[in-house]
């Protein structure tokens, strides 16, 4: 059984050591870690929605021939919560392999400690991302 990549297990770390009254102001630090989308990429085709999100988000993962994974992310600007989810995927999965990716635990963002320091519909809206991240991963396995 793959483990989380290494990079997202110290970013899960890093928060889950952090006092409370910093995890928000760590979170939104990475609403600024998102790639913007590729040239081409702008009309979002092949991505999908996650309507779970309370703005419009879209995401796309697709396994590349060498079995890594590339994520792609489209999130407005103020959105910065839901960025910030993004933006700590888009890390902490980068050259991740799809073995890795579908280690990562379902309960993420608990285990970094941010249902407290978020309501729950973020929280909820952010194991969306990640839940559609891992289904668009296993399918492409086939």
């Amino acid at each position: 059984m793959a483990d989380m990549p290494a990079r997202l297990a110290e970013i899960v770390d890093e928060f889950a050591a952090a006092p409370r009254d910093l995890v928000l102001e760590m979170l939104l630090e990475y609403s600024d870690a998102i790639p913007p989308l590729p040239d081409g990429a702008a009309d979002r085709e092949g991505m999908e929605q996650v309507p779970e999100c309370q703005t419009a988000f879209f995401l796309r993962a697709r396994v590349t021939p060498e079995g890594t994974v590339e994520t792609l992310f489209d999130c407005p600007p103020e959105a910065p919560t839901t960025r910030a989810f993004a933006g700590i995927l888009a890390e902490g999965l980068a050259g991740a392999s799809a073995e890795e990716v579908l280690a990562v635990p379902d309960d993420l963002y608990q285990r970094m400690g941010l249902a407290q320091a978020i309501s729950p519909l973020r929280v909820r809206g952010g194991t969306a991302i990640l839940g559609r991240l891992k289904r668009q991963v296993r399918e492409q396995l086939g």
